[in-house]
C-alpha cells in the first residue's frame, strides 16, 4: 500500500473518531437540555403543588371553603401547564411517567371536588385529601430528583467518554505518525547508504526490497540505475583501457621512431662512407649511435617505470631533510640556469613514512620541468608545512614560469602527453603521479599562463604499514 494511501487512511480513522466523539458529544447536550428543561418545569410544578398543600393546611386550620376555590384553580393551571409541556416532558421522563402525574393530580382535584360538593366536613375525605396532595408532591419531588441525577450522570459520563476519545485520538495520531515517520526514515536511509555507495563506486543493490510505495519504486530505480551504472562503467573502464592501449603505443611509437631513425641513418652513412671516413669520424658516429641508444633505454626503462612501479621501501624520514638532499642533486642545473631559489621549510613536521628515493625523484622531475618552464631564468620555491587537517605534509614546488594553458591542466599527468614537444617523453609526471599514489598521498597542480605553475604533494602522516 502507498504512504499516500495510509495517511488518507489514518485521517479518514482520526476523522471518524472525532465526528462519533462530536456526535456523542452533541446527542448528550441535547439530553442535558432536555432534563434541564423538565427540572424548570418540575420546579414550577413544584412550587404549584406546594401552594396547594399549604392552601390545604389552611383549609384544615380555619375550614375556609375559599382555599379549596384556590386549589382548584392552581390545579388547573397546573393541568394547563403540563399539557403545554408535555412534549419535553415526554422526552425527558418518559409517557408513563407523564399518565402518572396526570392521575395523581386528577386524584387530587376529584378530592377536592368531593369536600366542595359536600354540606358539612368529613374525616374520611379530609384524610384523602392529605393522602393525594401529599402523594402528587412527593412524585413530583422524586421524579424532579431523579431527573437532577440523571442529568449529573450524563454530565459526568460525557466528560468520560470525552477525555477517553480525545486520548484515543492523540494516541491514535502518535502511532500511525510514528508509523509512517519511522517508515520514511527506513526507506530514506536505505536510499542514502545506496546514494553514498554509488558515489564510492558500489552499485550493489539494495536487497530484500518489499514495500509496494513510493519509497519502494524509488528504492527500485535506484538499483535500476545502479545497474546500468555498473554496466556503463565497465564499458567506460574498458573503453579508457582501450584509449589507453591507443596512447600508449602510440607515444611509445613517437619515442622510439626519432632515435631508431638517426640510428638508422647514421648506420648508413656509416657503411655508405666507411672507407672516406677517418677513425674519428667513425668514432663519432658510434658514439651518436650509442648516445641514442641510451635515449632509448631511457625511454623503455621510464616505460616500465609507468608501468610497473616499484615497491616503495617505506622508512621514516623527515620530509625537510629529503627536500634538502634533493637541491643539492639540481643546485648545479638551477645554477647554470640561471634561477633563483628560494626554501619555505616548516619547522616540526611530523615524521613521515616514506621511500626518500622515489620522493627524491618526484621532485627532481617536477624542478626539471620547472627549470624548462623558465628558460631566461626566473624563481623557483621550494615549501613545506602540515596539512590542514593536521594528517598530511605538504611540499610545494612553484615557478614563475610561462606556465599551462587551461585546456592542458586536465591532461598534464597522462603518459606520453607533454607540453615540450621533441624535449620530453611525456612520463616523467606520469611516473611521478604513480610513486605518490603508491604512498597513498595525492598531487596537485595549479597554473595560469605568464604567471608560473604550483604542484602540491600530499603525503599522508602515521602510515606505518608496507605500500606496495
Amino acid at each position: 500500500m502507498k504512504i499516500e494511501h495510509k495517511i488518507i487512511i489514518s485521517n479518514v480513522f482520526n476523522v471518524a473518531l472525532i465526528l462519533l466523539t462530536g456526535l456523542f458529544a452533541i446527542q448528550n447536550m441535547n439530553n442535558v437540555l432536555t432534563k434541564l428543561r423538565f427540572v424548570e418545569i418540575a420546579d414550577d410544578l413544584n412550587a404549584s403543588f406546594l401552594e396547594m398543600r399549604i392552601s390545604e393546611k389552611n383549609y384544615f386550620l380555619y375550614g375556609n371553603t375559599d382555599t379549596l376555590l384556590e386549589i382548584k384553580d392552581k390545579i388547573k393551571s397546573a393541568g394547563l401547564a403540563i399539557e403545554g409541556e408535555k412534549n419535553d416532558i415526554v422526552r425527558a421522563v418518559g409517557a408513563g411517567s407523564l399518565s402518572q402525574m396526570r392521575e395523581y393530580l386528577k386524584e387530587y382535584a376529584d378530592t377536592v371536588d368531593v369536600i366542595i360538593q359536600s354540606p358539612s366536613r368529613d374525616s374520611r375525605t379530609e384524610t384523602m385529601l392529605r393522602t393525594a396532595g401529599k402523594t402528587l408532591r412527593e412524585f413530583s419531588q422524586t421524579m424532579t430528583k431523579l431527573e437532577r441525577e440523571r442529568m449529573n450522570d450524563i454530565i459526568a459520563r460525557s466528560k468520560r467518554i470525552l477525555l477517553y476519545s480525545f486520548w484515543a485520538i492523540f494516541a491514535s495520531a502518535i502511532l500511525v505518525s510514528h508509523f509512517i515517520s519511522q517508515k520514511i526514515l527506513s526507506s530514506l536511509r536505505a536510499i542514502e547508504k545506496m546514494t553514498k555507495s554509488i558515489s564510492k563506486g558500489d552499485f550493489r543493490k539494495i536487497d530484500e526490497v518489499r514495500s509496494r510505495d513510493e519509497f519502494g519504486s524509488v528504492i527500485n530505480a535506484i538499483n535500476f540505475m545502479s545497474e546500468e551504472l555498473s554496466h556503463r562503467e565497465e564499458e567506460i573502464i574498458q573503453s579508457k583501457k582501450l584509449a589507453s592501449i591507443g596512447i600508449l603505443t602510440a607515444g611509445v611509437a613517437h619515442e622510439l621512431t626519432n632515435p631508431l631513425n638517426n640510428i638508422s641513418m647514421m648506420a648508413q652513412n656509416f657503411i655508405e662512407y666507411y672507407g672516406s671516413l677517418s677513425e674519428k669520424d667513425r668514432i663519432g658516429l658510434m658514439s651518436r649511435v650509442e648516445g641514442e641508444t641510451e635515449r632509448i633505454q631511457e625511454i623503455v626503462k621510464n616505460l616500465l617505470d609507468f608501468s610497473k612501479p616499484k615497491e616503495a621501501n617505506l622508512q621514516e624520514a623527515d620530509v625537510n631533510t629529503v627536500i634538502t638532499n634533493t637541491m643539492g642533486l639540481v643546485q648545479n642545473m638551477l645554477d647554470v640556469s640561471n634561477i633563483k631559489t628560494k626554501l619555505g621549510l616548516s619547522g616540526d613536521l611530523p615524521a613521515v613514512h616514506l621511500d626518500a628515493h622515489q620522493i627524491q625523484q618526484v621532485l627532481v622531475n617536477l624542478i626539471t620541468n620547472a627549470v624548462q618552464a623558465m628558460s631566461s631564468g626566473g624563481m623557483l620555491f621550494i615549501g613545506s608545512r602540515l596539512g590542514r587537517k593536521g594528517d598530511s605534509v605538504e611540499i610545494t614546488v612553484k615557478d614563475s614560469g610561462r606556465g599551462i594553458s587551461p585546456e592542458f591542466l586536465p591532461h598534464i599527468f597522462d603518459p606520453f602527453f607533454s607540453t615540450k614537444g621533441d624535449v620530453g617523453t611525456g612520463l616523467g609526471l606520469s611516473v611521478s603521479y604513480g610513486i605518490i599514489k603508491n604512498h597513498k598521498g595525492e598531487i596537485r597542480v595549479e597554473s595560469k599562463p605568464g604567471v608560473g605553475t604550483t604542484f602540491t604533494v600530499e603525503l599522508p602522516v602515521n602510515r606505518t604499514q608496507s605500500i606496495s
